[in-house]
């Protein structure tokens, strides 16, 4: 595997970019700029769950298809939390990844723990941790209804559906609902009385939560707690 460490997620999708664009060539890069830019100007939606307000709770299932709860999994130990589209994602691939190479450990060295959450099959669950050889919680929020409840869901456009079957796949193929809904890519911390404490909501898909900013963020809750 290609060692990560030294770049940022954002110098990650740089790099991968300039490649995706050049083999999915100008016209489907056309439709998913547009899609960006139109995600941009809309902002981030009312309603998202903001620091300082109670972390809501859903089911959710593991790669096994055992069912759980984000209450469950975090327990009483202070978590972040990561919404992310699915394994079909290669902006979520980098990421995961990213998170388990350089976040994963620093997290545990400060008794944090790390979840990630889509709304894709339980099997998809298992590609992703196969992507990114993940070693943290991946589970399914089905029908995001999870994500939901945070205030966080959307849907890709029209236009990009289509060139997302020109590509070969659809995204309702691989949600455990069979539709198209997905989250926002998001980071919530979560302090030991399940109450958020940081929120970053990227309504750019290209964009994500670049590891210092999520550890600064548990470095403030720890030092609050304290």
């Amino acid at each position: 595997m290609t060692d990560v460490t030294d770049q940022t997620i954002a110098r990650q999708v740089d790099d991968f970019n300039q490649g995706f664009t050049a083999q999915i060539g100008p016209e489907l890069s056309a439709v998913f700029d547009g899609e960006q830019a139109d995600l941009r100007a809309a902002g981030v939606p009312d309603g998202v769950v903001r620091a300082g307000e109670a972390a809501p709770d859903a089911r959710l299932v593991t790669p096994t298809g055992e069912e759980t709860s984000l209450s469950a999994v975090r327990g009483d130990a202070p978590t972040v939390v990561v919404f992310y589209r699915g394994a079909w994602c290669p902006y979520c691939n980098i990421t995961l990844r990213t998170y388990q190479q350089e976040l994963l450990p620093a997290l545990q060295e400060r008794g944090v723990q790390l979840v990630a959450v889509s709304p894709q099959t339980p099997e998809g669950a298992e590609q992703s941790i196969a992507n990114g050889e993940l070693a943290f919680p991946v589970l399914t929020d089905p029908e995001n209804v999870l994500a939901a409840r945070f205030g966080i869901v959307t849907e890709p456009s029209a236009a990009a559906r289509g060139a997302h079957t020109q590509l070969g796949f659809d995204v309702a193929d691989s949600n455990a609902d069979d539709t198209a809904a997905i989250p926002f890519p998001s980071v919530f911390v979560i302090d030991e009385a399940g109450t958020v404490r940081f929120a970053d909501v990227h309504v750019d898909y290209t964009t994500r939560t670049e590891v210092d900013e999520v550890l600064a963020a548990v470095d403030q809750l720890l030092v609050t707690a304290g």
